[in-house]
């Protein structure tokens, strides 16, 4: 018999803001949070000239946070990441104690990491200084969910999934694991990245991948909140992004018995990998991925009422995930589809969390979140949700999500209780 997996709490950091009803508000009502790159001073010869960049948190208000621990925990992706999951288990009204900690785990993790610790070291190194002794931990991919576990007192299984930009989804999908094989009864997911970072931002645009057009004539060159956008015939990339998300899971049953809200079912999950390129996306597997999630959530295709794409903005990627779409769906595939990172940028590993958020939330609320700066390709023909949020009564939508080495997870997610 298959265990039900269930959401009951989450909270999210993007570039619309702090706190989860203020951000949907902002998604819902068409607002970007992309504008120039603001985190250092950009050259004229410089690649990148947007980004998605979260508002500055006052950690202080927190009782994580002290001097101490700021000036050794210093890599943005560990203070994010316990608040975000700090706030989940709020929004759950879960706590943690010696009864259930050892039944409760963590798969957290991050795409990229404390990436800038390590950045930071080299120019240590370079002035002939010593690196910071925390330096190794504040990099540590594994340590973003060692901390959240500190933080929290969880006590289960700890996993730190990587799936590139699936790494969010990944995360559940691995929670849910834990749970349907009785390793734990609850588990902290998620995702941070904060890869604002200029070598970061350059080497993405010199692989062809982050937005960099820089022509006078680009409708992004005035308005930056214009650079992303999917699905559009003019589409140039993705536009490079941070943001955290946490997600409590949880079986039906530990939710009943404690009562904790069901707020979305995960009702089906496919998982594939490409494994053929390393960025290019493999139209076989990743419609075998939508697939594998249809069926595993028990359903029929003409079952599935949207789809909230992972939608990255590349040429290439958005074509795939169109013909996939209709490969499963068939040619005259017209379901509404939501694109998030038109709004927020690509948030890399949390991306697919944040969506995964939004997904449930504009199931709750009965609408989709609108694709914003949406100009059609008649290459594509779809129904993107391209006028401001569209009110529709709907009870399971088709996440999608895509990472770099031809990582897929696809989730399949219902109506909840409440």
């Amino acid at each position: 018999m298959k265990t039900d997996i269930v959401l009951c709490g989450y909270d999210m950091i993007t570039p619309l803001g702090e706190g989860l009803d203020d951000q949907w508000d902002a998604f819902a009502a068409g607002k970007s949070g992309i504008d120039r790159v603001g985190r250092f001073e950009v050259s004229d010869d410089y690649p990148v000239r947007v980004s998605g960049e979260v508002p500055a948190v006052d950690f202080s208000r927190y009782d994580f946070w002290s001097e101490r621990n700021a000036a050794n925990w210093f890599s943005p992706v560990i203070f994010h990441s316990m608040l975000v999951a700090q706030k989940a288990l709020s929004h759950a009204g879960m706590t943690i104690d010696d009864d259930n900690a050892g039944r409760v785990g963590i798969t957290f993790s991050s795409a990229i990491g404390g990436l800038d610790a390590m950045i930071k070291a080299e120019s240590r190194l370079q002035e002939g200084l010593t690196p910071h002794p925390f330096t190794n931990p504040n990099g540590c991919l594994n340590l973003v969910g060692g901390k959240v576990s500190i933080h929290t007192g969880a006590r289960g299984p700890i996993f730190s999934p990587v799936a590139a930009c699936a790494t969010g989804s990944a995360s559940v999908a691995t929670a849910a694991m834990l749970l349907q094989t009785g390793r734990a009864d609850a588990v902290i997911a998620g995702a941070c990245d904060f890869p604002v970072i200029p070598s970061l931002l350059a080497s993405f645009a010199s692989m062809n991948g982050a937005f960099q057009s820089r022509k006078t004539d680009d409708r992004s060159h005035d308005e930056p909140a214009k650079a992303s956008r999917p699905f559009s015939v003019d589409r140039k990339g993705f536009v490079v992004s941070e943001g955290a998300a946490a997600i409590l899971v949880a079986t039906r049953g530990f939710a009943d018995s404690n009562g904790l809200p069901v707020r979305a079912v995960i009702e089906g999950i496919g998982m594939t990998s490409d494994a053929r390129h390393y960025v290019a996306p493999a139209l076989p597997t990743i419609t075998k991925c939508i697939e594998e999630a249809i069926s595993d959530a028990g359903v029929r295709p003409r079952d599935i009422q949207a789809v909230n794409a992972h939608a990255a903005s590349t040429g290439v990627g958005d074509a795939t995930e169109v013909k996939a779409l209709k490969a499963v769906f068939g040619d005259d595939f017209q379901l509404p589809v939501s694109a998030n990172k038109s709004q927020i940028g690509h948030t890399m590993g949390a991306s697919s969390a944040i969506e995964l958020i939004m997904t449930s939330e504009g199931i709750r609320k009965s609408a989709l979140l609108p694709t914003i700066n949406h100009e059609p390709d008649p290459k594509l023909d779809i129904d993107v949700v391209s006028e401001g949020s569209r009110p529709m009564e709907h009870h399971r939508v088709l996440s999608n999500s895509f990472g770099f080495g031809g990582c897929n997870v696809c989730l399949v997610v219902g109506k909840g209780d409440v």
